[in-house]
């Protein structure tokens, strides 16, 4: 019977629409949280659907702090009526907008022929499955799939693995390059300026654990591999 009680109770939950922000709560909120961050201000404060909480962002990182600056919350906020998480929705945004700040001429991008989807993919040479997901990269295309590399060397920096994604980058034909380093074929070591640590950066940001993930075109985050028919149907929202 508590059980019951309190599912019906949780159901009656509304979450209030949300209101305009106050400058002071919000500069309050801002010098709470510089207190304890240091020189780390937040990217943005504003009011969430929440009524009493503020959402607040660092980078692609969603956080929620109570209108009086006293108290940080992290973690879900779900919307009991229509069952959607809140959070996730605005975090897919956050990501979407961090990789798409990256450039594509940051990017090795191996086009459809005729695309009607995109997906951004973090990758590690020397991943198993990473090169699992390569050797189909021509299957991907024909189907309508673009597929935009980040690099996402697991060893870290000054290891082999850098160095080849090194490689990959300085090579004069970045996407042979690639197709050559994960089909286990020598490179030629070269060295430039590259992207790398700005996309190991962004790993860090966006909370990457393994590879290869794969964030869609919304801002979704799917790890793992996944077969080119899959990955289609993906894409195309047939499943979830």
């Amino acid at each position: 019977m508590k059980n019951l009680w309190l599912y019906a109770a949780l159901a009656s939950v509304t979450l209030a629409t949300p209101v305009l922000a106050d400058d002071a709560e919000v500069e309050g909120i801002r010098k709470a949280l510089v207190q304890v961050t240091g020189d780390a201000a937040p990217d943005s404060i504003t009011p969430s659907p929440a009524s009493d909480l503020y959402e607040v962002t660092f980078g692609s990182k969603l956080f929620y702090v109570t209108r009086d600056g006293r108290y940080l919350v992290q973690g879900n906020l779900l919307d009991l009526q229509t069952l959607r998480n809140l959070t996730e929705d605005r975090e897919k945004v956050l990501r979407k907008d961090a990789v798409a700040a990256v450039g594509e001429e940051n990017m090795v991008i191996f086009p459809a022929k005729n695309p009607q989807h995109e997906i951004t993919v973090f990758t590690d040479v020397d991943c198993t499955y990473c090169r699992k997901l390569h050797a189909e990269i021509d299957d991907i295309n024909r189907r309508g799939i673009t597929v935009r590399y980040l690099f996402f060397p697991r060893s870290g920096p000054d290891t082999p693995s850098y160095y080849k994604t090194e490689s990959v980058w300085c090579a004069k034909d970045r996407n042979k390059a690639l197709t050559d380093a994960k089909a286990g074929k020598a490179l030629d070591a070269k060295r430039c300026d590259n992207p790398i640590d700005k996309h190991l950066a962004l790993v860090s940001e966006l909370g990457l654990r393994g590879t290869p993930a794969i964030i869609l075109e919304d801002g979704t985050v799917f790890p793992g591999y996944m077969p080119a028919d899959k990955l289609e149907a993906l894409v195309n929202g047939k499943i979830h």
